[in-house]
């Protein structure tokens, strides 16, 4: 995103020396997905997922699908997200996100692909559409903001929950709750960046080595030790992205 132009080289820089492995890094509409990849393919510990974000519904046309699966068929591509519903901002027409979502699952299914999902005041029509369309390869409810029985009925349709920065802050009681309770299997960290920074960096710019910050709380919160916890959610991301440990 635009947020990194300036100092792209020294975040990563700054996760490389926090102990971040691998970055998988997001598109959300056509040309953000070509720059994911771009960078991707600049970088060994890097890899894209590609896909048009429900805010981006209403600009999605045949051509625009045809080439981001075209992106798609890159070996360092390794998700088609991120892609879902938001019917909190609605900046697509409802009925016009759920068209191209479904679209979206149905090219990732044929290419075998993990989705990576947004899901914003629509839990319930997203499980419905999950049900009815089943991703073949699994995927993740990125930022889960739901409760645990939401969080339940997602993973009993065999999908991740990533928790976000936003469980370090001190009201978010319901993510906390999540982060706590969900089987340590189903289990994925995230940072969203540049968005949703967590303490003890809350109101700057969100980068990939604070994702330190809300394992750490996510492990306090579960009782147990940092390192057992971050290599569970490691084994989960290369599990589920089928990603290679590198040199």
């Amino acid at each position: 995103m635009e947020e990194f132009e300036k100092d792209r080289k020294a975040v990563l820089a700054r996760a490389l020396e926090q102990g971040v492995e691998q970055i998988i890094t997001i598109g959300t509409d056509g040309p953000s997905s070509r720059k994911a990849l771009e960078i991707a393919e600049k970088n060994d510990f890097i890899h894209a997922a590609v896909g048009y974000h429900p805010h981006h519904a209403k600009e999605v046309d045949a051509q625009a699908l045809r080439d981001l699966a075209e992106l798609a068929g890159s070996p360092k591509v390794v998700a088609w997200g991120e892609i879902g519903l938001d019917f909190f901002r609605c900046l697509s027409p409802p009925q016009r996100q759920i068209e191209i979502f479904q679209k979206q699952l149905h090219m990732a299914g044929n290419m075998g692909l993990p989705v990576i999902i947004h899901d914003r005041d629509a839990h319930e029509p997203l499980i419905t559409m999950l049900r009815e369309n089943r991703a073949p390869s699994g995927g993740v409810i990125h930022c889960f903001s739901g409760d645990y029985e939401t969080a339940r009925l997602f993973m009993d349709l065999g999908f991740y929950i990533s928790i976000p920065g936003t469980v370090t802050y001190k009201k978010a009681l319901l993510v906390q709750e999540v982060a706590a309770k969900i089987p340590l299997e189903r289990l994925l960290v995230e940072t969203d960046a540049p968005f949703l920074s967590p303490v003890p960096h809350r109101g700057r710019r969100n980068e990939p080595a604070f994702v330190k910050y809300t394992a750490l709380e996510i492990a306090r919160l579960r009782g147990m030790d940092f390192h057992a916890l971050a290599d569970a959610t490691t084994r989960n991301a290369k599990t589920l992205f089928k990603l290679r440990d590198l040199p």
